[in-house]
């Protein structure tokens, strides 16, 4: 997040490299924000965008002390979408659908100004909190009855309970925890099942992730949505060195902004992913989908859309590449050659 006050100090990826004097890929290559002692980045491990507090990367890199960010919550802190969701208590699926509400989209602030990622005030996440409706009469969660420790602890700690009963219920999470039961308990320990049986999976690829789970000892009733999430994680995993290879290139080339590729599901089956452009380019954003590879869109905000179970087709929509994973070099060409592409998809 990026604390009360400290929005002028916020530095991408792409201005840290200017500031140590390297270019783009280099700096991808050589990770210098991963050596020892380096300022962690500000944005939580799963945005799309790394950011850093410029003040202390100045000071590490000059070999002076790392001055200490702010500690405690305030209102004006600046979280992104997977700290909102945290602060309201959903996924970060479900925020995506909430932060179209106008209390929400009315206060946005993008990191970088124009063109950069989505983050809003902590007070505006709270207000909407108080404000959302809840289930059956009276609406809402009883005072008091909100989860009793961090957001960012909760994982870790389902983890622990995962590690010391693998059968545990969400029941007993949400007891030992004092977390709610839906749906903190319940897709925390789903999401680490999932994770863990991808895990195995990985590991010894001749086990099914039924197999997985039944390995790791977790309860049949949990096997099906365990397994679900496994496979959509181990469909992630091998789609994203593919993705940030080009999204990469692309940024090397100057024709795309600097991210950490985010690979999002949809409609719980397909995967896919953006990659938003520099300005100035015929797109705002290029989309790939594993149905359909690699195309053009009209929106920045929201590149990815809704998935309608068709190819999107349309004015400002074209389809770039021969194949579905196409070589970072054709995609560049065809980019950059409004001759090249088609208004439908390669059958």
């Amino acid at each position: 997040m990026i604390r009360a006050g400290r929005l002028k100090y916020a530095q991408t990826m792409s201005d840290l490299a200017a500031q140590l004097g390297m270019p783009l890929g280099t700096f991808r290559n050589k990770k210098p924000h991963t050596q020892e002692g380096h300022p962690a980045p500000i944005s939580s491990p799963t945005s799309r965008a790394l950011l850093w507090d410029s003040e202390q990367t100045k000071a590490f890199h000059a070999g002076q002390p790392v001055p200490a960010l702010p500690e405690v919550d305030d209102d004006e802190d600046l979280l992104d979408r997977h700290e909102a969701a945290a602060e309201l208590g959903v996924t970060p699926a479900s925020w995506n659908k909430y932060k179209s509400d106008p209390k929400l989209a009315e206060e946005v602030v993008l990191v970088p100004a124009e063109d950069g990622t989505e983050h809003w005030p902590r007070r505006v996440v709270r207000e909407y909190k108080a404000d959302r409706p809840g289930r059956g009469a009276g609406g809402g969660r009883r005072a008091g009855s909100g989860d009793m420790i961090p957001r960012d602890q909760i994982l870790p700690r389902i983890a622990e309970l995962l590690d010391t009963n693998p059968e545990i219920t969400i029941n007993e999470v949400a007891d030992t925890l004092g977390i709610a039961k839906f749906p903190t308990a319940q897709a925390g320990l789903a999401q680490l099942r999932g994770r863990r049986i991808a895990d195995l999976v990985e590991a010894t690829p001749e086990l099914t992730p039924i197999e997985a789970a039944e390995h790791l000892g977790y309860p049949t009733v949990t096997h099906h949505g365990a397994a679900t999430i496994a496979e959509a994680e181990l469909r992630t995993r091998r789609a994203r060195p593919y993705l940030q290879q080009v999204a990469d290139a692309l940024a090397e080339a100057g024709v795309a902004e600097p991210v950490q590729v985010e690979v999002r599901q949809l409609g719980d089956e397909h995967l896919a992913a953006a990659v938003p452009l520099t300005a100035g380019q015929s797109s705002p954003a290029l989309v790939w989908d594993e149905r359909y590879g690699w195309r053009t869109t009209t929106s920045r905000r929201h590149p990815i859309g809704k998935d309608t179970g068709t190819a999107p087709e349309g004015e400002g929509i074209r389809y770039l590449g021969s194949s579905i994973r196409p070589q970072s070099a054709e995609l560049l060409e065809a980019l950059t050659d409004g001759r090249k592409g088609s208004k439908r998809p390669k059958a």
